[in-house]
């Protein structure tokens, strides 16, 4: 059986900012994680975070950009597991912009979860990409506008 995520933001804000969020590494790394991100396709990059030893996750994600349409699209892989080169968890995660009238429709999709192994990291991750990761990445671009001004 496969999970995946899906969901969907908005945000009043147009596409060129939503997307400098997503591909800008610096800003990427004060809503999401520590990160070597550049967006060039076959780039393969990683992103750091506290390892969670109790559920098998050793805190690094290994990624590959897979596709980009600027301010449109952006789609990269998302692999990690307990550490020492052992893969648990192999998805793809993809971010999809949609302008609106008054700002982006940003849709999240990540994908791959199989079997029962990964139902606890499905979980972990759907709550954590619609709670925090969404109040974060909210904040931050708030604050990034607001500084603009």
């Amino acid at each position: 059986m496969q999970r995946d995520i899906r969901q969907k933001w908005f945000f009043q804000h147009p596409p060129q900012t939503v997307w400098e969020f997503l591909t800008n590494p610096e800003i990427l790394s004060q809503w999401l994680m520590e990160n070597d991100f550049q967006p060039i396709i076959g780039h393969r990059f990683r992103f750091n975070a506290k390892p969670r030893v109790k559920i098998g996750f050793d805190g690094i994600i290994f990624c590959e950009v897979l596709e980009i349409v600027p301010l449109k699209k952006l789609s990269y892989s998302w692999r990690g597991g307990p550490g020492k080169g052992k893969i648990t968890l192999d998805s793809v995660v993809t971010w999809t912009l949609t302008p609106t009238d008054n700002g982006t429709e940003l849709l999240l999709e990540q994908t791959g979860f199989k079997g029962m192994r990964n139902y606890l990291p499905y979980l972990i991750m759907n709550k954590g990409w619609s709670t925090n990761i969404k109040n974060r990445f909210t904040s931050i671009i708030n604050s990034h506008e607001t500084s603009a001004h």
